[in-house]
């Protein structure tokens, strides 16, 4: 009871040490929209904007904090078109250009990074470099469209749980109001501003939720301006 006790302290001292927010919000888990809007040190910065998420809506993921859930509520699962709701650690930057420097870490992606959405694989969820065996489902990370020009690896499912959900991203709409397969995306310019205000020594989350755990939000972070 005391370790539990121990790891649910740590896990909220470490959420509560983020001092850069990305908050999405949608109305309900049904919709294919939202609205994001980013906080540094309490502060709102940025405008906030318009955004896409899973064409099937949200289902509650795997990140770093578990919200108070519904038996009524879906959960997230490999192929199912949500975008996973709750809090999650952004690891790093990602994009087409070999040559950029931003101050959360940035991966180059050529044309031999995939990304492994088997979850038979051993890679599951994870950005690879092709194997010489192939897995049986992958995307390549180096796309013939502009949707990886620039992007977000959003840490859902860290721990690899099967059909839980993969390849999770922040990342460039195919076009205005086109829903995703899970991702949540946006117009290049608003992620070039969103990308170029990241630092990752300031420990970066994104918060995506309906409005329904709106509350819990604010329990959690009372003196964020919402």
């Amino acid at each position: 009871m005391i370790k539990t006790f121990l790891i649910l302290v740590f896990l909220q001292n470490s959420l509560l040490s983020a001092q850069q927010i990305i908050l999405v919000v949608s109305d309900d888990f049904n919709t294919s929209r939202a609205k994001l809007s980013c906080y540094e040190d309490d502060k709102k910065v940025l405008k906030t904007i318009d955004v896409n998420i899973g064409k099937n809506g949200l289902g509650w993921g795997l990140g770093e904090f578990k919200f108070k859930q519904k038996n009524s509520e879906p959960l997230k699962k490999e192929g199912d078109k949500k975008a996973p709701a709750g809090i999650f650690n952004l690891t790093y930057t990602f994009g087409y250009d070999k040559n950029q420097s931003f101050d959360l870490k940035y991966l180059y992606l050529s044309n031999k990074l995939i990304c492994v959405d088997d979850s038979d694989s051993k890679d599951y969820n994870k950005i690879i470099e092709m194997p010489k065996i192939k897995p049986k489902s992958f995307e390549r990370m180096k796309r013939d469209d502009k949707q990886y020009e620039l992007g977000i690896v959003v840490s859902h499912n860290k721990d690899q749980e099967r059909e839980a959900g993969s390849c999770i991203f922040l990342h460039v709409e195919k076009s205005e109001k086109a829903s995703t397969a899970g991702c949540t995306s946006m117009g290049l310019n608003e992620m070039k501003r969103i990308v170029s205000w990241l630092d990752g020594s300031k420990n970066p989350i994104l918060i995506q939720i309906p409005h329904s755990s709106l509350g819990e939000v604010k329990e959690l972070y009372p003196n964020l301006p919402l």
